[in-house]
């Protein structure tokens, strides 16, 4: 390890307690019923005697269920450990209870907890490492912050940071902050890189090569098999036969868009559902009152409203679905790509079979859809007008649609593995132990 500098982080303390009525603000409505803030602060129950924890710590829902691979591995490859997982937003802890209260089809697996994770905060920081007491901390591509990995290091806790990338416009604002990000990747055990362009950016920021492994994205790694592909299915047989695409992962200023392009879908194809899935939870009535505004029929998945011949948009206002309608429908259009936002998962709709269509703002995702362009697997749109020009042009061409999904399908299989070679390095952790 690097030697550690700890005045940085002192400065870097000094200004979380001067912006701490701010930040107090921010998380303040990120919170379940009954879950106490407190946990905020790191107060969270002590882990009992001899009870075995890892800790993996997601950001959000998007990084929850890009992690889901990893999930599902880490609770057979450890079924004696408790897994807790925590996460910033409050999203991101519904999707965890919702993978803690799903069933194995065999074997003994790892119970899974949530925590929110602690605010930076020093004393926040060493109190809940100290009660968790993991065996291992694992971090979900670019989250770092420095105290939390700090604490962990002075209590002897290895930690990984896996599936890990910084995209160039992260990878700007961490420059700014160089030396403190310096510091705190000292105290990463090992780096599990998703590229060799990610593992150059965060030695850049002071990540030893050395304690680097470039492994590839977990991404790929996407199970696309048994209950979730029935349930796809079923969902498909009741739509029927007419013509549907989902517009997954949206935004502000995007929906508009993709409103738009179905309209004028419709006027060639009367028949066409858009199953249209928002990334945040908070925008679902507004939303739905866009639909409304635009005159689009509208059926809403969260009040068990179904889809009728005249129905132009079924809103998907649940949670954790996003997979099972990629997997129902005959085109997907990822989101958070015709607004500056930086894409969502493409491989989700590819592995599943669906032809998969985007924006031109992938900053995110390139490393994954530099792939998908090779291999003919990605059609790229710039607006409204293009996007109603490629779908009519798919909807036409059945072949084409078939291509698409094979050449989809072709990129994940071949880029499986980063999760083997994830695990095998934190098993050496575990047993550097």
């Amino acid at each position: 390890m690097s030697v550690s500098r700890p005045w940085i982080r002192r400065g870097y303390a000094a200004v979380l307690y001067l912006l701490a009525p701010l930040i107090w603000r921010r998380v303040w409505r990120e919170q379940l019923p009954g879950r106490p803030r407190s946990e905020r602060l790191g107060l969270i129950p002590s882990v009992g005697q001899g009870e075995r924890t890892l800790w993996l710590h997601c950001a959000s829902v998007g990084e929850v269920q890009a992690a889901r691979p990893l999930i599902e591995a880490l609770r057979q490859r450890w079924p004696g450990h408790r897994l807790v997982i925590t996460t910033m937003t409050a999203t991101g802890a519904e999707r965890v209870l919702a993978l803690a209260g799903s069933r194995q089809d065999s074997g003994a697996v790892a119970e899974v907890n949530h925590h929110f994770v602690p605010l930076d905060f020093p004393g926040a920081a060493r109190r809940f490492v100290a009660r968790l007491r993991p065996e291992l901390a694992i971090f979900f591509e670019t989250e770092l912050w420095p105290n939390l990995l700090a604490a962990c290091d002075r209590s002897g806790v290895p930690v990984a940071v896996v599936n890990g990338r910084l995209s160039p416009r992260a990878w700007r604002g961490y420059c700014r902050l160089r030396p403190l990000m310096a510091e705190a990747l000292s105290h990463v055990a090992w780096l599990a890189a998703k590229s060799e362009a990610d593992a150059r950016r965060y030695a850049d920021l002071g990540m030893a090569p050395a304690r680097t492994t470039v492994v590839g994205s977990l991404k790929f790694d996407i199970g696309t098999g048994g209950e979730a592909r029935e349930v796809s299915d079923r969902l498909r047989t009741r739509l029927g036969s007419r013509p549907v695409w989902v517009a997954g992962s949206t935004h502000p200023g995007e929906d508009e868009q993709v409103l738009a392009a179905h309209a004028r879908l419709r006027e060639r194809l009367p028949d066409a559902l858009l199953v249209l899935v928002p990334r945040h939870p908070r925008r679902f009535d507004a939303v739905a009152a866009l639909c409304r505004q635009e005159g689009l029929t509208l059926a809403r998945r969260s009040r068990d409203e179904w889809p009728q011949d005249d129905t132009a948009v079924y809103l998907g206002d649940s949670m954790g679905e996003l997979l099972t309608f990629y997997g129902a429908v005959d085109l997907a259009f990822v989101g958070g790509s015709l607004v500056p936002i930086g894409g969502h998962n493409l491989l989700e709709p590819a592995a599943l079979g669906t032809p998969v269509l985007s924006g031109p703002a992938l900053a995110n995702f390139e490393d994954v859809a530099e792939v998908m362009r090779g291999a003919g697997a990605l059609v790229e749109v710039d607006d409204a007008e293009t996007l109603t020009a490629e779908l009519l042009r798919l909807f036409d061409d059945r072949e084409e649609r078939h291509r698409l999904a094979e050449a989809g399908r072709a990129v994940v299989a071949a880029n499986r593995g980063a999760l083997a070679r994830t695990l095998a390095g934190l098993e050496g952790l575990m047993q550097a132990e």
